[in-house]
């Protein structure tokens, strides 16, 4: 491990996991979260599943006060909207590569 992935590490304060099945759940929800080692697990998990990673402090700063398997809250949903609008672009590079 390089120093550049050690300070990367090191900033990695809190992640959070979303979930959002449209046919399933009324918003997305949170299906993990954690600090530090936690956090970076949370990570790892995703990238090794393909599941694209975003960081965002702000967000994460609010998602990670909710409960796990709570539905985000309405004010937040434009944010999330951008976040999926995300995910979808990467799934439609990833597709098209």
């Amino acid at each position: 491990m390089g120093e550049k992935d050690i300070k990367k590490k090191e900033k990695i304060r809190k992640a959070v996991a979303l979930r959002y099945k449209p046919d399933k759940d009324p918003a997305p929800v949170v299906v993990a979260k954690g600090n530090r080692e936690v956090a970076l697990k949370i990570i790892e998990i995703a990238k090794q599943n393909g599941i694209p990673v975003k960081n965002d402090p702000d967000l994460v700063e609010v998602l990670s006060g909710l409960d796990i398997n709570e539905s985000i809250p309405a004010n937040v949903y434009v944010v999330v909207a951008e976040l999926l609008a995300f995910v979808y672009s990467m799934n439609g590079k990833k597709k098209s590569a």
